[in-house]
């Protein structure tokens, strides 16, 4: 779809994003519109051969990026290890020259009770998303100090502090809101450096390939697209990263906030009613007075 927050104007251009587990979904979403402005993106993934049941590797993805309009760099890496994520920062910095702009999108999910939720996969979890999260970030931070409007962005939700988002999957829960304690924590600390650490998360489930792949079709066509967090993504990094930092943000209200009146084109289908997503907080309401919305 074209994204209703389009312009003429290209405030991305040269400018280098570093992206994790970016190959498919969100990620690839984000990656492509920053690529239409013009933008270096660096696609940090562990798929570099085709998965048997999810499509999507960084080497497609990069071909994707390139296509529409941006220079791309496919590296493979594993968030949870130190070496090769401080070794694709600095490749990325070599290559295009600096570091603009970090995208914590990688994730782990497992919806299980705590009986059924083995500490393999508990520690995957919390591997990739909350210690993922923080040392991607602890790395970057150096390079980002150096770029004239440095963001940060968390792909994880508001911290509501509510029993019903916990007892279901007390682990994912933990692993998820561990990113969004980065937001909290990185925000303060770095607002000296004029970095600025942000988090999005979507009111309804996106369809993704992984959706259709644990759920299946039906919860798809009740879905919004990847498009929605896209050009919501690319908006907070056009804002000035010394203003606009520490933002638990949900993308329909802040796009609404924005100027955008209609959300009917980010439906997978208009006739279908749409599928809340985990952790929106009760008091942050969908806007008002907008076509497609809830």
């Amino acid at each position: 779809m074209t994204s209703q927050t389009d312009s003429t104007a290209k405030p991305l251009a040269g400018k280098t994003v570093f992206i994790t587990g970016g190959s498919r979904g969100i990620g690839l979403a984000i990656a492509l519109r920053c690529a239409r402005d013009g933008a270096n993106v660096a696609i940090a993934a562990k798929t570099s051969e085709p998965h048997a049941k999810l499509p999507g590797t960084i080497h497609e993805s990069a071909r994707e990026i390139e296509a529409a309009g941006g220079k791309a760099l496919a590296i493979q890496m594993d968030v949870r290890e130190e070496a090769q994520v401080a070794e694709a920062l600095a490749r990325t910095v070599e290559t295009f020259g600096g570091l603009d702009i970090l995208v914590n999108n990688a994730s782990a999910i497992q919806l299980t009770g705590t009986a059924a939720t083995d500490m393999k996969r508990y520690d995957l979890m919390h591997g990739v998303n909350a210690r993922g999260t923080f040392m991607t970030t602890k790395l970057a931070a150096p390079y980002l100090a150096k770029s004239a409007n440095p963001h940060v962005l968390m792909l994880s939700p508001p911290l509501d502090m509510k029993e019903k988002w916990f007892s279901p999957h007390v682990a994912y829960t933990m692993a998820k809101y561990g990113m969004s304690m980065c937001v909290l924590g990185f925000a303060g600390e770095f607002r000296r450096d004029g970095i600025a650490v942000n988090a999005l998360w979507p009111r309804t489930t996106i369809a993704t390939s992984a959706i259709r792949y644990v759920v299946g079709d039906q919860l798809m066509a009740m879905s919004r697209t990847p498009e929605i967090m896209a050009d919501a993504a690319h908006a907070i990094f056009c804002k000035s990263a010394r203003v606009f930092t520490g933002q638990f943000l949900i993308d329909d209200s802040f796009l609404a906030s924005e100027g955008v009146t209609d959300f009917l084109p980010y439906r997978v289908d208009p006739s279908k009613p749409l599928a809340p997503d985990f952790f929106v907080p009760d008091e942050m309401m969908p806007p008002s007075g907008v076509k497609g919305g809830i």
